[in-house]
């Protein structure tokens, strides 16, 4: 106690001694610390008033807040999912994105609990003590479905890719790949090596006459769509490595080339095992599980009744593809559909025009635009005299007495018609050009005919109107003419004298249409990507995307159409919004024989045949 007395006498006497400055100095300092004290005191009361407010006020609307799953690492998601490389079609890239797992979300709603510590997500405990209102409730109940992260990008607007992701699978090469190896054996007549180079295009062709354009013509096969559309695919600037937000899962498979090496001279089990073997590989993966294959499609090149065998009699043609129970849920774009029945859709042949850029596209329609047609009408084709329902052989006959009609007669051996520079001559100085059934319902002769700017006129709505829904104007007046079979058969109506009467401020107006319609019925050079035009690729990729999605929003209505009739599936994508499914004027053009084996054994299997037989003639 001395000790502090003497220590206190002695700091008084030492203050006593300090100048005026140094001790008021001093002063200031202890109201300085007054002022920090009253400072801190202020702002510990303010972060108490701030915490209480965010803890209890808001409680209640931030306990019923899920976590989003599409939030998450949203930039570094983007920036994976649009990679201006093209991502390889057999070089999947696996995804450490979060994926929503809605097996964890029930476990988490059963249990009230979360092994997940992480203080940022909030459980189902802690709604039980809160209420929940209607659309909180609705929004958890949605959760259950395992497609909501996928349905969700459609509303993120500032993704240009929200609500278009695709996921390719990674197929082993055999489905794929493998074939092209072995192009040899793609088919029995027609060496398809060459034509399976520049991704599908085939050689380039010679314009010694100037029929084409300076750049982007190929001698494409008809058939090669399967690598022409894969190879596409790998431009698509909205793909992938994450299934949870494809809008719809491409599948690879070279469906029609797999059915070209074994539809002649082998049994079915040779037929159908690649088939059955990827339906198999498919029912395994996990993104089949989500929705039983309903959001995945494929491609084939092929007519559809290539795949439709109804038996299994070694007699009977093609394979079963499009009638294996997990393909039906799928969809199958070919370049001809079945009428009666749902799971494929039709696409356009193969034309030789694959542009690289908008702009080869703006000069080819421009010089379409420009061109003298001093032709009415014109044919390219042979008779089918095995066909006793063709009018093929009337159309000749009409032809060959009409003074204002070109004709080019395919016959055996060596012809015009198989010169692409003949055809496309012939058609670019012609106003109309027919386009009778082939061997089967379509031809590609429909196509390169658009191309150079002349009227299709058809004589079977199965040849077009039926078919091509995704990608021609339903209202098929505006850029054809339909001459139904039975006036030239039965009626034995002039052909000259129907096409005489449209007025030519008309044929102006369709050929505009059709001219206009170029962009959409050819595929763009799978190398490149054209910049604003939308090719027949990306048209059916948006139809395809379109109708899952639909089928998506569907589910989560409870919604299911118990009135669909299969056997009429042709009407339903003609029908307008609301319209229901009622008698129509092509009904006699579509009506199948009580046969249940119609489509396999009589009209559709001998056409496929047919067809093939053309081949080999060619």
């Amino acid at each position: 106690m001395g000790e502090f007395a003497v220590f206190g006498n002695l700091r008084r006497r030492l203050v006593g001694t300090l100048p005026l400055d140094d001790q008021t100095e001093m002063a200031q300092g202890r109201n300085r610390h007054s002022r920090i004290f009253l400072l801190a005191s202020l702002s510990a009361f303010f972060w108490f008033l701030l915490l209480y407010f965010h803890f209890v006020m808001l409680a209640s609307s931030s306990a019923v807040t899920h976590l989003n799953p599409f939030t998450r690492n949203t930039e570094s998601m983007k920036t994976r999912m649009r990679n201006p490389s093209p991502i390889p079609i057999n070089s999947h890239v696996a995804s450490d994105s979060p994926k929503f797992d809605v097996h964890r979300e029930k476990e988490i709603s059963a249990n009230g609990k979360s092994n997940d510590e992480s203080p940022n997500i909030v459980t189902s405990s802690n709604v039980k003590r809160l209420p929940v209102n209607k659309k909180d409730r609705a929004h958890s109940e949605m959760e259950k479905y395992p497609f909501m992260r996928a349905l969700r990008t459609v509303e993120n607007k500032s993704d240009p890719c929200g609500g278009k992701y695709i996921y390719v699978y990674d197929l082993p090469p055999r489905f794929n790949e493998d074939m092209l190896k072995e192009c040899r054996s793609l088919s029995l007549w027609t060496n398809m090596c060459k034509y399976t180079t520049n991704a599908g295009l085939g050689p380039p062709l010679e314009n010694a006459e100037g029929v084409f354009s300076n750049t982007g013509w190929y001698a494409t096969n008809q058939f090669a769509v399967d690598v022409i559309f894969s190879n596409r695919m790998k431009q698509y600037e909205c793909l992938t490595n994450d299934s949870s937000l494809a809008a719809a899962i491409f599948v690879p498979f070279y469906a029609g080339f797999d059915i070209a090496r074994y539809l002649w001279g082998h049994n079915v089990s040779t037929r159908d095992a690649s088939s059955l073997a990827l339906v198999d590989w498919l029912m395994k993966r996990p993104e089949w599980g989500i929705m039983g294959g309903k959001d995945h499609f494929l491609v084939a090149g092929r007519i559809t009744w290539d795949f439709r065998r109804l038996t299994d009699e070694e007699y009977d043609w093609g394979n079963k593809l499009l009638f294996l129970p997990a393909a039906k849920n799928m969809s199958m774009l070919v370049v001809e559909s079945s009428p009666w029945n749902a799971n494929d859709y039709g696409i356009p042949y193969p034309t030789y025009f694959h542009p690289a850029k908008d702009a080869d596209v703006f000069i080819w329609q421009e010089r379409m635009r420009k061109l003298d047609r001093k032709w009415l009408f014109c044919f390219a084709g042979a008779p089918r005299p095995d066909n006793p329902k063709s009018i093929r052989g009337q159309i000749i006959d009409q032809c060959k007495n009409s003074k204002v009609c070109k004709l080019l007669e395919c016959d055996f051996g060596e012809s015009k018609c198989h010169s692409p520079s003949s055809i496309m001559q012939m058609f670019q100085s012609s106003l109309f050009c027919l386009q009778p059934q082939g061997d089967s319902y379509t031809r590609r002769s429909a196509f390169d005919s658009i191309l150079a700017g002349c009227i299709p006129v058809f004589f079977h709505p199965g040849s077009a109107y039926a078919q091509y829904t995704w990608h021609l104007p339903r209202n098929y007046s505006q850029y054809s003419i339909f001459i139904p079979e039975d006036d030239i058969r039965k009626r034995n109506i002039s052909i000259e004298q129907r096409l005489g009467e449209i007025s030519p401020g008309k044929v102006k107006e369709m050929r505009e249409t059709v001219i206009n319609l170029i962009p959409r019925l050819i595929y763009a050079d799978p190398r490149s990507k054209l910049e604003t035009l939308k090719d027949a690729f990306d048209v059916a990729v948006h139809a395809v995307i379109d109708k899952v999605t639909k089928l998506r929003r569907d589910i989560i209505k409870g919604g299911k159409d118990d009135n669909f009739i299969e056997e009429l599936s042709w009407k339903y994508a003609l029908l307008d919004e609301g319209q229901e499914v009622g008698p129509h004027e092509w009904d006699p053009f579509f009506s199948k024989p009580k046969d249940n084996k119609a489509d396999s054994n009589s009209s559709s299997a001998e056409a496929a045949k047919n067809s093939w037989k053309n081949e080999q003639r060619q």
